[in-house]
């Protein structure tokens, strides 16, 4: 069984959730809402080391036909310092639909309009690992 942190990365806004290879059920961690690198590779460093992950999940951003765009760019330089600040495997997901699915889930748990806003970057986290554990079996 191993631990697997997922982010869902933004300009803005990193959520995170959390699983296991074994249960393959995700969780949400948090959303880090820190605006510059130093801040929020701290924050990353604190989760790796409470969660002891041995990979790590990114969303990669797509368009609709599948091609890539500035933000698939971001994520694939955040992919890449994650790889070199931490030496753990980085695993890149199309997450094309994440934030529309974690919208729609969030809907159903009766959280709609601005009050997603604090939870919809984790719950898209989650939708992004549950894409990679899904992979996994």
């Amino acid at each position: 069984m191993s631990t697997v942190l997922a982010f869902d990365f933004g300009a803005a806004r990193i959520g995170v959730a959390v699983g296991t290879t074994e249960l393959g059920i995700p969780h949400p961690v948090e959303t880090i809402a820190a605006i510059d690198n130093d801040t929020r590779f701290a924050r990353i460093e604190k989760l790796i080391a409470e969660w002891q992950p041995a990979h790590l999940v990114v969303g990669l951003p797509l368009t609709e036909d599948g091609e890539e765009q500035d933000a698939s760019r971001l994520a694939r330089k955040f992919a890449n310092r994650l790889t070199g600040r931490f030496a753990l495997p980085v695993a890149l997901v199309d997450e094309r639909y994440s934030s529309a699915a974690a919208s729609e889930a969030l809907n159903e748990a009766g959280l709609r309009g601005r009050r997603q806003k604090p939870a919809l970057d984790q719950v898209a986290a989650m939708q992004i690992l549950d894409a990679w554990l899904a992979t996994q079996q």
